[in-house]
């Protein structure tokens, strides 16, 4: 019998390692990518709002207080401070250009220089000034330097008095994004439509900005700007009547096409617009087939998921960050996070993806440099906006560990769906599943509400796979693709080759602005394996067999001493994927004061499940003035579900 045992034991030995082999938890992000603190003398606080790397390694950071320091040996354990300028009004950029330091303040792109090399500036010179109201939220951002060494920079609108809640320009290039020449002596107004503007970026050469959400402005993205574009806010249209402005569109014109919705009430007072359910609404590009100079966005990021106030934008350098050199990477002040986008040229627009990349920074993720080391040196900030990361400031690195995470490296547009490249090959058996696969679309509205909810969503059935020999690369075709939707790709069944893990980021978001040319790839080419509908048929069969032919279908007596079933309050682990789901989580923490307040917070409120409900689908954020961020209105989620989340809220009082 022991020996019967032992053969037994020898046996089942590979099926146990097989197991062990497949049941290993997936790395996470802090596993491939750390995140290391540089760290300031005490007494100086960074509420970091511009980064450069100077030609010998050292750090130039600017403050959102006015100072401009140097940073010696910012990658080492002691990294040494120096103040370079100080003074200065809200900077919110820093540019290093032949020996001197250039900062965009409220009103001015100004030249910082140290004229007798004692590590101060001593000349602070005016490139260009531009006009200001003295509104608060007139940010002005960069700058950022062209091929030929002109700056571009970029400024905020300001919001209305009564109408509070509505971006507007009071004064000439606010929502403008400028072109200063190299030596200052000329500005050139170049494109409008900005809101809030604060991630002018150049990518290898080319003018590119990231927006948040807000009014007229469904969720945030990455747009090209191109000299003449409108991206979408009609509030710099005040200036297109001026005769050095680069396009002629009127705000009529606009509004002509898009409801501004200026409505007072009985009082006379204007009324905020709010998000209207099945209403008849139209897409920005509904509208940009009459208004050919709106400009869309490269690549969405769907709010709520992938960020909710976009900052900078950067390009991966050759050589660095293993897989990724190449592609860009765009940070997040509200979810104090990077994500990571690649993007593509199809008929001669961009488009692309957007991922998740590195979450957990200890305040909102606002500026971004890289070091000559090769990591990514990040400056944030949260004063008056609020951050996942519930830090006021913070100047920090990420640092790659040199091993190569199981990752989708990136996903590009077919015909006739998509072909999503690896970093690491993949087990094919679970690639050529169409099981561990989905797609759904959908869009925002282009409204003057302050954001949009996720509309006209539509599953995308995948209809067959074709991975490559190499396991590196898997095209998978897709039905009821849309022109210029969101799709959110989502692979939770695919698995690597080596160690059975799963995807670290399983989504990414790739916006469709044009369907390539090629060749579209026939069923017979491509797997067709379905395992879902497979377990599907042999639940079926095993019921269908456990019945007997002849058996009646008998009511089972009920005691009469029964109870009803008391319902039990829903969970937190419970509620969880919902809050995840819809984006509550994106803003709102259970016991803390986040972007928004916190859940215990609201439940001090006392307001009914159905008030909450409500509240859900149009929210009033004048009934939380503390706020700078608006919540937008989310009518997607189900009642039952908003019920839940309702339920458990108010569990907390």
């Amino acid at each position: 019998m022991k020996n019967i045992i032992k053969k037994v034991a020898v046996c089942l030995l590979p099926l146990c390692a097989a197991f062990s082999a497949s049941a290993q938890e997936t790395p996470k992000e802090e596993d491939y990518f750390r995140i290391t603190k540089v760290t300031a003398p005490e007494g100086i606080l960074l509420e970091v709002g511009g980064l450069t790397v100077l030609p010998n390694g050292d750090l130039g950071v600017s403050t959102r207080r006015g100072d401009v320091f140097i940073v010696k040996n910012p990658t080492s354990r002691r990294p040494f401070f120096s103040k370079f300028a100080t003074g200065l009004h809200e900077i919110l950029g820093l540019a290093y250009k032949d020996g001197a330091l250039y900062c965009a303040q409220r009103g001015e792109l100004t030249k910082l220089v140290d004229t007798n090399m004692d590590g101060k500036a001593d000349v602070y010179e005016t490139v260009y000034a531009w006009p200001l109201s003295g509104h608060y939220h007139e940010y002005s951002f960069g700058p950022k330097m062209a091929p030929d060494g002109s700056f571009f920079v970029s400024g905020n609108v300001a919001f209305g008095d009564e109408e509070w809640w509505r971006g507007e320009s009071r004064v000439p290039w606010r929502g403008w994004t400028m072109h200063i020449a190299a030596d200052g002596s000329s500005m050139e107004p170049w494109a409008t439509g900005m809101r809030s503007p604060c991630g002018l970026s150049m990518v290898n050469g080319e003018l590119f900005y990231t927006e948040n959400q807000g009014d007229w402005v469904g969720s945030g993205g990455v747009w090209q700007v191109k000299k003449g574009d409108f991206v979408g806010h009609p509030a710099g249209l005040r200036w297109t009547n001026q005769p050095n402005s680069p396009l002629q569109l009127t705000t009529e014109q606009l509004y002509a096409q898009v409801d501004p919705r200026k409505v007072k009430n009985a009082e006379g007072r204007y009324i905020k617009p709010e998000n209207v359910v099945n209403e008849h609404f139209k897409t920005m590009y509904d509208v940009k087939k009459v208004i050919p100079e709106l400009r869309l966005p490269a690549v969405w990021l769907p709010h709520g998921i992938l960020g909710i106030s976009n900052s900078e934008m950067v390009a991966i350098p050759e050589g660095v960050f293993g897989p990724f050199a190449g592609q860009t990477l765009v940070g997040d002040q509200g979810q104090s996070k990077i994500m990571r986008v690649v993007m593509e040229k199809v008929k001669g627009e961009y488009q692309g993806v957007a991922f998740d990349f590195r979450t957990g920074f200890q305040s909102g993720v606002l500026r971004l440099a890289w070091g000559q080391d090769g990591s990514l040196f990040v400056g944030e900030t949260n004063r008056g906006w609020g951050s996942a990361g519930d830090a006021n400031e913070g100047l920090q690195r990420l640092v790659w560990s040199n091993r190569v995470p199981f990752e989708m490296q990136t996903i590009k547009a077919m015909p006739d769906g998509f072909e999503i490249e690896f970093t690491l090959p993949v087990d094919k058996k679970s690639a050529e599943d169409i099981a561990s696969y989905s797609v759904e679309s959908f869009i925002y509205k282009y409204h003057p509400v302050y954001g949009s909810p996720t509309v006209n969503m539509a599953k995308c059935a995948v209809k067959g796979v074709k991975v490559s020999e190499d396991g590196l690369k898997a095209r998978i075709i897709v039905e009821n693709m849309r022109q210029y939707y969101i799709h959110n790709i989502t692979l939770e069944g695919v698995r690597s080759r080596d160690n059975f893990y799963s995807l670290v980021h399983p989504s990414g978001y790739y916006t469709l602005n044009n369907f390539p040319d090629g060749p579209k790839l026939s069923l017979s080419e491509v797997s067709t394996r379905n395992s879902t509908m497979k377990a599907a048929a042999a639940k079926v069969a095993a019921i269908g067999s456990k019945a007997s032919p002849g058996a009646k279908n008998e009511a089972k007596p009920t005691t009469p001493a029964t109870k009803p079933a008391v319902s039990k309050a829903v969970t937190y682990e419970e509620v969880k994927p919902l809050l995840v789901k819809y984006t509550c989580a994106a803003c709102h923490n259970p016991e803390k004061k986040q972007v928004g307040p916190a859940f215990k917070d609201i439940a001090k409120r006392r307001y009914s499940n159905d008030r909450i409900v409500s509240l859900i689908y149009n929210p009033k954020p004048e009934n939380w003035p503390g706020y700078a961020t608006e919540m937008p209105p989310l009518p997607q989620v189900p009642k039952t579900e908003a019920l839940k989340i309702a339920g458990w809220i108010n569990s907390l009082r």
